[in-house]
């Protein structure tokens, strides 16, 4: 089957198929499909260039790249953020954990703190702030007729500011509270746990078993096989199609 098919604007890196994939070989611009973005949109990969002229930017991406190098399939994700941190010779740790994971938080404190880091850590529900503050309606709450506080991801973010944290490390925050850490966040920000009450925060088990446990992620749309090729869409924010 032929994927060197025209009339894509948009990259489609999901559907690339793994006898192609030639940007690991440097070949994109030759081997690429044609919704590989070395094709739709080059000016938008030589764009992304001018940030890692930034001495800092730089230095975390070598570091990054010398981390996955010198712990590939040996070191777990909690020793890859510890040699991360002290790679980039950073002092101060933050960890923003949903009160779920405090205990586990603690844990990961410790290791932190036993590699030299300094280490503050924000739960979610700090400052006790009800969820009616945030327009909440008692029949949306999880138990209605109780106090429930809210999520409060940008206190979180405000709290490790002011702390100092060079690294913030997302522990189980909620889909959207996390994006709001994220987006308030003055250090750099990784995750260590991605929730999924379900799948005890093994998120990934959805995708590989889509066709048969989890068939209840599928909208209303699903096609009858899993496409081959990404939908044409108009490069743009309006997302016209």
């Amino acid at each position: 089957m032929s994927y060197d098919i025209p009339g894509y604007e948009t990259p489609g890196c999901a559907y690339c198929p793994s006898t192609v994939r030639a940007c690991r070989q440097g070949e994109g611009d030759e081997r690429g499909p044609a919704f590989c973005p070395s094709k739709v949109d080059p000016d938008g990969v030589a764009a992304a260039w001018e940030p890692y002229l930034d001495p800092f930017t730089t230095r975390v991406a070598r570091t990054a790249a010398v981390v996955e190098s010198e712990g590939y399939c040996k070191w777990t994700r909690v020793e890859e953020i510890c040699q991360f941190a002290k790679k980039m010779g950073f002092r101060k740790v933050g960890i923003a954990m949903c009160i779920s994971f405090v205990d586990l938080a603690r844990v990961f404190s410790a290791i932190l703190e036993s590699h030299g880091l300094e280490v503050t850590s924000v739960a979610c529900k700090n400052g006790g702030v009800p969820k009616e503050n945030i327009g909440v309606k008692d029949e949306e709450k999880i138990r209605p007729g109780s106090f429930e506080p809210m999520c409060n991801p940008i206190s979180q973010a405000e709290l490790l500011n002011r702390a100092g944290c060079e690294l913030n490390v997302i522990m189980g925050l909620c889909v959207g509270h996390d994006s709001l850490f994220i987006r308030h966040s003055e250090g750099l920000v990784t995750t260590l746990v991605t929730k999924d009450r379900v799948l005890a925060h093994n998120p990934v088990g959805a995708l590989q078993l889509a066709d048969t446990y989890y068939s209840g992620v599928w909208g209303p749309q699903k096609p009858d096989k899993l496409p081959s090729k990404p939908a044409r869409r108009r490069r743009g924010a309006d997302g016209e199609s």
